[in-house]
């Protein structure tokens, strides 16, 4: 990753977007030592203008933003984190910084059921999905395919809307119980647009 740190007298922003949910998280700076930082420990480090220092997004919080990647923009003159948030970006404690920035809805969901089998919290319609086994949840899939294409054919749009989010949350709790996700399948998707 080629960056030029001289453009802006040392500093670059540094644009910070969750991995999972795709939604914008923050903005800071980071100075070539940051970048190195970041690297080495698999935390995100920025270079504060007002400590005039080093300073891991976590540090005094404990709501760390761990990287997933880094990468620069065309002119070099800025970077892309990519990063799983451990708790709150933001010190206001939000989830980010931009209190409107949006999430993509299907990569927040996905994240969400993540986050349902690793803590399995009881009374979750999830947990119990997660609990039945990957013949349950196909089963499960299967209706919901089948309720979807009658809904597509009988019934009105609001009715196969709602078919059609239940498939969707069931074909990712799907994936996930197979070790797979969303960017798993929107891999494959890539591939095939590109062929």
């Amino acid at each position: 990753m080629n960056l030029d740190f001289d453009k802006q007298g040392g500093l670059v922003p540094a644009i910070v977007q969750d991995a999972d949910s795709l939604r914008v998280l923050m903005l800071g700076y980071m100075d070539a030592a940051a970048v190195a930082a970041t690297r080495a420990t698999g935390r995100v480090t920025f270079f504060s203008r007002s400590r005039g220092r080093a300073w891991t997004k976590g540090e005094t919080s404990g709501h760390w933003l761990e990287l997933v990647s880094l990468s620069a923009d065309c002119d070099g003159d800025s970077i892309l984190v990519l990063a799983r948030p451990q708790g709150p970006t933001c010190h206001t404690g939000s989830a980010s910084c931009f209190t409107h920035s949006a999430a993509h809805p299907l990569a927040a969901l996905d994240a969400l059921i993540r986050t349902r089998e690793a803590t399995r919290p009881p009374g979750s319609y999830t947990t119990r999905l997660f609990e039945e086994g990957v013949r349950r949840i196909a089963q499960k899939v299967g209706e919901e395919g089948v309720e979807t294409a009658l809904a597509a054919v009988a019934q009105d749009d609001a009715a196969l809307l709602g078919e059609s989010a239940d498939l969707v949350f069931h074909l990712l709790v799907l994936l996930r119980v197979r070790g797979l996700g969303l960017k798993d399948m929107e891999a494959v998707l890539d591939a095939r647009r590109v062929a």
